[in-house]
């Protein structure tokens, strides 16, 4: 299962929506939707179908699970001959999350992590 697709289920589940139910309030296809949440299919492409899915989800903007939902996102259509290992996606999302601080890193601390990504 993909990073997005265990997050992404795991929040429906805890905001109590069925596969069926969740579908229809984003206007996607279920049994496609459902390979999506097994990481069979990439996430969404679309900006605005990974909002949707934050507005069902009731994801305050800017909260730490909306940036993760939409940083899941962009690293699912990332080409996995792109991510030098499987734990680069977990990385990935610490990079996102230093990059948006207000304290950002600074030129050499963003080489470093760079080269912790490429180290895999």
């Amino acid at each position: 299962m993909s990073s997005f697709g265990r997050f992404l289920k795991e929040m429906r589940v805890r905001k109590g929506l069925a596969l069926r139910e969740f579908c229809r309030l984003v206007n996607v296809d279920p049994s496609n939707w459902s390979k999506v949440e097994r990481g069979l299919l990439p996430p969404p492409k679309s900006r605005k179908v990974v909002s949707d899915i934050a507005n069902v989800l009731l994801l305050e903007k800017d909260s730490d699970d909306w940036h993760t939902l939409f940083d899941l996102a962009a690293i699912g259509n990332i080409p996995k001959d792109l991510l030098p290992s499987a734990k680069a996606e977990d990385k990935l999302t610490v990079f996102f999350r230093a990059a948006r601080d207000e304290n950002a890193p600074s030129p050499k601390q963003y080489k470093a992590m760079v080269e912790a990504l490429k180290g895999g």
